[in-house]
């Protein structure tokens, strides 16, 4: 890191004493010193930063003469200050304390910010985060024994509302999960009480930690609602109805509202008074996902996921704005339940999947040159907006003809009126409401100036700057001419090797390229200002006069025209509401013709599912695919059929070799049903599917060791969550269950729990197993199926016997497995292969000896053979009492009564009996 600035503090012992004056803070807060152009850490902090950001202690640096008892300390250019913030907000959940110095080392916290509240970071951060920075706050009531009540309320900063919910809750708080999965929340505000040991607020972290979201404990005082009524009047739009708001009714929400308006300071800016919204979040809106869920579907990015197209983020953005990419990340999580919805979407969709200039013309032309219009908004809210950001505004209003145009010139009459009802109309509104904006802007700024890269008002429109800008013409005209006469001077052609320029530090003066430098060395005419990489910086007595002049004249102008930048801002922001509407409208556009995109350029084009309400039609795929499968480089992908029937195939056993395909059969169907409840095209040739109103999974050993947890603990919980929260009309999805523990105890698990969800549950589902015993729940339940993966085994003549899987799904029932199979694959020694062979050889001959001959025999034959053996027996009892005879003639006795029972001896029951 050559750029790395040198650590230089002035008053090294006063920075050191003042810093370890400094109060206690917790280990999830990283304290940032900003020194104007750079920035430091120290201590602790410093060691951190050292690690996650340049990967080495090396970079250390001591503050303080003594090596030992100096102060650890690191620096950082705004670049590398800004990777950072990213990395411990996003990826680590830190917080950052900024502290600036005021007047003589005179320091203070000038910024704060967290996961889920990045509104003094944002400019820093330049948007780039994926879903909104959602911050949410809860609080329970658990007098009962069985139901939680759960109150929340959650914002995201950057869009004044606060959404609030109330709900019962079970005890393993799934209801709780599925909201902070479905709002995405990046930090949560859990109140805490330090005098007791609650249990339920124990539960409730495990569960944020679970969803790897950033925990803040507040007291108990933040939760308090006395004030709420009076800061929701300050806040909300329409005052007089805070009273009367039927949200205020829900009193957990309402505390937990409490303590998230004093957490993000909203009070403190009186920018924010009379522009916030307050909506009631319905849970039962949008499908419920739970963690487990979202890892086993690989929904989001995971921090290990090298290709973007491993998760169904990152296949289906192809997105162009920041504002479509982050609905993208909000609409994954939060999959619709009504058919009248996603039958929209669907219509939408495949308006620009048939009509591929439709859909081209919109991302290549349209909507990549749409900024960040929420963020945009949000500067002119917080009073941060300048002349610039009126110009970005402008862009966007001058380009939405253009999308009107292209929209409107779509033939087909059967996606004219969607498109219209969706995006036309909307749009022709909104640019109607902009168009004072735009006359306004083309009224007063310099358009021309922006070529330049300078922002400012038109001479024309202000006597005084007329003249003035008379004058800078003039000058700029005269500095022209010295440029002119250099080049004939020093013989050097003038833009391609001798440039004038207006140079940050020096103001305006002349560059050569380094090649040509020497050029100026014996001349005093030229005074050389400073060399850089792309050349020597020098000037002429002349040109500085001139310069000087020109720089005073540009001040002049711009105090003249600032009261006039101020007006047309204060103009701009007026326009707030639109703005954000507009983000809205345009970010729905782009999600969807991102949609239509990736199902056009599949390796194999998706195809629009016919979709039924919830509770009615089957779930059918025709040749099935992974979508982030398939995009696998080298991958030739083996399509498979899903039937999932009412009352035929609702439970799908599939069993089948290691590494066959079972785990991605299974998740593939769940991430069909997603895509499919989020309006995208699926990957099948034919698909057709009910709505479901959750995704239940119970996928892999997610060992929590390092939190006390064992895999088959972890194991479990997950499948409690799943019976205590699926309703006839979820999907589950369980890849093995019951490891961990004994195999009779898995089993006797496994078994149990399948039949748990045939008889109370009854919905779709799919259970991929190796206990290949399960199978027979077939026998007494019609509407269990099994499936198997199928491997080719080719033993002829070879002592080693060729296993090929062929990744294909097919009825009945695998009767072997293929766990040594995989060792050899991985190359195990020879000699541990050959090892495991004879041991389990001779595991099989054993359970077969003793258990096999059991297994064939009904009910009836069972009680038959038990009641004549029995009647054998106290006859057997009656002949030998009191008589005092031999062991031998007791057994001789025994087998002549058994010899006379015609019907005993052809019992199956006592055959097998006979033969242990």
């Amino acid at each position: 890191m050559s750029s790395r600035p040198e650590l230089k503090v002035d008053d090294e012992g006063g920075f050191i004493k003042f810093f370890n004056r400094l109060p206690g803070k917790g280990d999830d807060t990283v304290r940032v010193f900003d020194r104007g152009d750079w920035y430091t850490a120290h201590g602790e902090d410093a060691t951190f930063i050292a690690r996650t950001v340049y990967k080495t202690t090396s970079v250390l640096r001591q503050l303080g003469k003594n090596d030992s008892t100096g102060l650890p300390s690191v620096s950082m250019s705004i670049t590398v200050y800004r990777n950072f913030l990213r990395e411990a907000l996003f990826r680590l959940g830190k917080r950052i304390e900024v502290w600036g110095a005021e007047g003589r080392a005179q320091w203070k916290v000038v910024k704060q910010a967290s996961p889920g509240n990045l509104q003094d970071v944002e400019e820093e951060l330049g948007g780039q985060f994926d879903g909104a920075p959602i911050i949410l706050a809860v609080k329970v009531s658990a007098k009962a024994t069985e139901a939680r009540n759960v109150g929340v309320c959650f914002a995201d900063a950057s869009v004044r509302e606060l959404g609030v919910s109330e709900f019962l809750d079970n005890d393993l708080y799934s209801n709780f999960e599925s909201l902070l999965i479905q709002l995405g929340v990046k930090e949560c505000l859990v109140q805490v009480d330090k005098s007791e040991k609650d249990v339920e607020i124990t539960k409730l972290k495990s569960i944020i930690d679970a969803c790897g979201i950033a925990i803040s404990e507040r007291p108990g005082s933040d939760f308090v609602t006395k004030d709420i009524d009076q800061d929701l009047a300050r806040l909300l739009k329409d005052e007089k109805a805070t009273a009367t708001l039927p949200q205020t009714d829900l009193k957990l929400a309402m505390g937990s509202a409490a303590s998230l308006i004093k957490y993000l300071g909203v009070l403190q800016d009186p920018s924010n008074f009379g522009q916030y919204q307050l909506y009631q979040h319905d849970l039962s809106q949008f499908m419920k996902l739970d963690a487990s869920a979202l890892k086993a579907l690989n929904l989001m990015p995971g921090p290990r996921d090298g290709a973007k197209t491993m998760s169904v983020y990152g296949l289906l953005n192809h997105c162009k704005t920041p504002v479509g990419s982050r609905l993208l990340a909000q609409w994954l999580k939060q999959p619709l339940m009504s058919l009248e919805d996603i039958t929209k979407r669907q219509q939408l969709v495949e308006a620009f999947f048939e009509d591929t200039e439709l859909r081209q013309t919109m991302q290549e032309e349209h909507l990549r040159s749409i900024p960040d219009l929420y963020r945009l908004a949000k500067r002119f809210q917080r009073k941060l907006a300048n002349l610039e950001d009126v110009v970005r505004a402008y862009q966007v209003v001058i380009r939405l003809p253009g999308f009107i145009g292209t929209l409107e010139g779509v033939i087909d009459e059967k996606y004219r009126d969607p498109l219209e009802e969706a995006y036309t109309s909307k749009l022709r509104e909104l640019s109607g409401s902009l168009q004072k904006l735009e006359e306004m802007v083309e009224t007063t700024v310099d358009l021309e100036a922006m070529d330049r890269h300078e922002y400012i008002i038109k001479p024309e429109f202000d006597d005084a700057l007329r003249i003035i800008r008379k004058k800078l013409d003039k000058l700029k005209h005269e500095m022209d001419q010295e440029h002119r006469l250099a080049s004939q001077d020093l013989n050097q052609e003038m833009d391609k090797k001798l440039f004038l320029e207006n140079h940050k530090v020096h103001g305006w003066c002349m560059r050569l390229t380094r090649t040509e430098a020497a050029c100026i060395r014996n001349k005093s005419k030229y005074q050389e200002c400073s060399t850089q990489k792309n050349g020597v910086f020098f000037t002429t007595q002349r040109l500085q006069s001139i310069r000087r002049e020109f720089d005073q004249l540009s001040e002049n102008y711009n105090r003249t025209q600032s009261s006039l930048v101020n007006e047309v801002v204060g103009v701009a922001s007026s326009y707030c509401p639109v703005i954000e509407q507009l983000a809205g409208v345009l970010a729905h556009l782009d999600v969807i013709v991102s949609f239509a995109h990736c199902s056009v350029h599949a390796p194999t084009s998706y195809v629009r599912p016919k979709m039924y309400p919830r509770g009615e039609g089957n779930t059918i795929l025709k040749e099935a695919r992974h979508p982030c499968m398939e995009m696998q480089d080298d991958i030739q992908f083996i399509t498979n059929d899903v039937n999932l029937s009412r009352g035929k195939s609702e439970f799908l056993i599939i069993t089948g070799p290691n590494m066959g395909g079972k785990s991605t059969y299974i998740r593939q169907i769940g991430v069909i049903a997603l895509m499919a409840q989020i309006g995208c095209f699926v990957p099948c040739s034919e698909a057709e599917l009910t709505i479901f109103d959750c995704i239940l999974a119970r996928v892999g050993a997610s060992d929590s060791q390092l939190k006390g947890v064992s895999t088959f603990m972890a194991e479990m919980l997950e499948t409690a969550n799943i019976l205590k929260s699926a309703t006839s009309e979820s999907l589950i999805i369980i890849d093995e269950l019951g490891r961990g523990t004994s195999t009779y105890d898995g089993f006797g698990l496994a078994w149990a729990i399948s039949e748990h969800i045939v008889n109370e549950i009854g919905c779709f589902s799919m259970f991929a197993t190796h206990f290949h015993e399960l199978t027979a729940l077939v026998e007494t339940h019609p509407q269990v199926q099994n499936l198997h993966v199928v491997a080719h085994i080719d033993d002829r003549g070879s002592a080693k016997r060729e296993v090929t899987l062929l990744y294909k799904v097919e009825e009945g029932v695998c009767d072997q497995s293929f766990g040594i199979h995989v060792a050899e694959l991985v190359r195990f020694p020879e000699k541990v292969v050959n090892m495991a062979k004879r041991k389990a050889d001779e595991l099989e001959d054993f359970t077969g000896k003793h258990e096999g001959k059991q297994i064939d025999h009904g009910k009836e034959d069972i009680e038959e053979g038990s009641m004549l053996l029995k009647n054998v027996l106290t006859k057997w009892k009656a002949e030998c009492e009191g008589k005092g005879l031999s062991r031998e003639e007791m057994v001789a006795s025994m087998r002549e009564l058994v010899k006379s029972d015609e019907k005993l001896l052809k019992n199956p029951f006592f055959q097998s009996i006979k033969a242990l």
